[in-house]
Parts: structure tokens; sequence; C-alpha cells
């Protein structure tokens, strides 16, 4: 077999991307700026489980008062099982991230059918906001605008 026909016949194995989740962090105008705790999550539409697709979160901090002990501040999140989640949950916790825009895969296991995507920040000496996106796994199209904690976030093929 030919150099150029194994390279095509590998990228035919790889997995489909099942799209593109992106969220945007605002750069606030505020004495004290800290990162916001940020958590994604879907829900079948019809009723089910909620997956988590990230937790951001202060994830070095540790001793008396380790980064986990404030994701309860994600209260949606927290409720539809931030609080059963082992941290750090491999593949989806990392650390808060800095203002600007932050790309995740959407993960490729995905069932079809129709979700709808929730994104909630919290933030100390700061404010709190959730806002959510329906998500069909076919097509996943489509943004919405936070007004404080969240800038755009928009899910893509």
């Amino acid at each position: 077999m030919k150099k150029t026909s194994l390279l095509l016949a590998g990228l035919a194995a790889a997995p489909a991307s099942a799209g593109t989740l992106t969220i945007t962090i605002p750069q606030l105008k505020v004495a004290e700026y800290h990162r916001p705790y940020v958590a994604a999550w879907i829900e079948p539409v019809g009723g089910g489980e909620a997956r988590t697709l990230l937790s951001w979160y202060d994830v070095k901090k540790t001793g008396a008062e380790p980064g986990t002990k404030w994701l309860h501040d994600l209260r949606t999140w927290w409720r539809k099982g931030g609080r059963s989640l082992k941290q750090p949950a491999d593949g989806i916790t990392g650390a808060t991230r800095a203002p600007g825009t932050h790309k995740i895969a959407l993960p490729t296991n995905l069932k079809p059918g129709q979700y709808t995507l929730y994104v909630e920040a919290a933030r100390e000496q700061g404010g709190r906001e959730i806002i959510s996106l329906p998500l069909n796994v076919a097509a996943p199209n489509g943004s919405v605008s936070g007004k404080t904690e969240l800038g755009v976030v928009t899910l893509s093929r």
C-alpha cells in the first residue's frame, strides 16, 4: 500500500467532529477582577441525565480552602450533577480562563438527538450568569450572548 493510501485510510478512520463550542469570557472593567468558574453541560430535550462537558475552576488552589470549595456557586450545574462529579474530572476539568474566546470540541460520542446546552459562570466579587442554547447533534449551529459574566457562546460544525 502506498503512503498516500495509508494516510487517507487513517483520515477515514478518525472520528468525525461533533462540532465546536466557543465560549467568550468578556473583559470586565471592575476594581477587583477574578476569573470566573465556568461549567457547561447538556441535557436531552425530552428529559434525562445531564452530561458535563467542562468545569473550569482554580485547580491549583489546595489546602484548607481548595478551588473545589466554590464549585457550588455554579448553582444550577451543581444541582444538575456537579456535586456528584469527582473533581478533577478527567478530560473536562481545567483551570479558569482569562478573558477572551475559548474553543472546546464537543464529544464525538453524543447520541443523535436534540439537547439543550447550558453554560454557567460565577465570579468571586462578581456576578453569576447562566445561558442556554438548543443543540442538534446532527447540525450544531447557533449562538447566544450573555449580559455580564459571559459573552457570546456559539455552537458550530
